[in-house]
């Protein structure tokens, strides 16, 4: 089959190859892969870092070819979205069945390929944070693929949502994804009315003020670490004598939260299929050009996701 592989002797250090076809275990089925989507950390660390000769991606949709020998997951045919550590960027992909989730027949696969990663880890750290309703939650980073997932989730689950963006451009774009207020200068939530969670996404100085900005029994999902910066709280900030008690500071990573993961794709899929869910697709193009479309991506010049059809 042909593949993008790791080669740092290439331009963008990928290069499409042929490679052998991947050979399913019992518990695994194997897709065609129709389209994928990139994400900030494939560009920024996994193409740069990765080992010689590997098949990157995480997240791809497409059409299963040959389903797993063990009974488990969906028939030869069953358009589908999946999602593992690696492996997606190529014409085959051999995946675990409990990530699979099933897609509606007849809809457009590139689009439904930008949820896996993005979407699934905004839909489980909103998860993490509990009871959404009625409820005030904080996103940063909201203008990045996660964060637009997140606005809009928690914007259907009944929270009021808070966007905390570094670009006041994007002001409009996330009200209209489901933003109740936008945070442009991380002082500002010293003065807004405490939040119940928050699904912080760059790290350093955000997630300390991020942190400053929950209510008694708050949660904070660390689930996104763009900045590399380190965190440094004051002080006096981890005190709960005197101050709001019982913040909590919880860690995320979707491959280790992964049961039932399969469940919550198909769901996507479904509101994705039925317009209630835009994955915000701002860059388009063929596995051809996926050097470029990194580069853009990691240059944060594609204010969305970017997906690769296979062809």
């Amino acid at each position: 089959m042909k593949a993008l592989t790791i080669d740092h002797t290439a331009p963008g250090h990928l290069a499409l190859t042929t490679v052998a076809d991947p050979e399913p275990a019992a518990h695994q089925a194997l897709i065609r892969v129709h389209s994928f989507s990139l994400n900030a950390g494939e560009v920024h660390h996994v193409i740069p870092e990765g080992d010689v000769g590997t098949v990157p991606g995480w997240d791809a949709a497409g059409v299963v070819v040959q389903p797993a020998t063990d009974g488990s997951g969906p028939a030869v045919g069953t358009p589908v979205v999946t999602v593992g550590a690696d492996g997606a960027w190529a014409e085959l992909r051999a995946v675990d069945t409990h990530v699979i989730g099933t897609v509606p027949e007849g809809t457009d696969l590139g689009p439904i390929s930008a949820l896996p990663v993005a979407a699934g880890t905004a839909l489980r750290a909103l998860h993490r944070i509990g009871p959404i309703l009625g409820r005030r939650v904080l996103v940063t980073g909201a203008g990045g693929g996660v964060g637009r997932f997140t606005l809009q989730l928690a914007a259907r689950g009944g929270a009021h949502v808070t966007a905390v963006t570094s670009d006041p451009a994007k002001g409009d774009a996330l009200r209209a994804l489901g933003a109740h207020e936008i945070v442009t200068d991380l002082a500002t939530l010293e003065h807004l009315e405490p939040v119940h969670g928050v699904v912080e996404l760059v790290g350093g100085a955000h997630m300390v003020a991020a942190h400053g900005a929950l209510t008694e029994n708050g949660v904070l999902v660390s689930a996104g670490h763009i900045s590399g910066d380190g965190e440094q709280f004051p002080y006096g900030a981890l005190f709960g004598h005197g101050r709001r008690h019982n913040r909590q500071i919880a860690t995320f990573y979707l491959l280790d939260d992964s049961a039932g993961l399969g469940a919550d794709l198909t769901w996507l899929a479904a509101l994705t299929a039925r317009g209630e869910l835009d994955p915000q697709v701002a860059l388009r193009t063929d596995w051809t050009q996926v050097a470029q479309a990194a580069a853009e991506l990691a240059g944060r010049r594609v204010p969305g996701k970017a997906v690769i059809d296979v062809r």
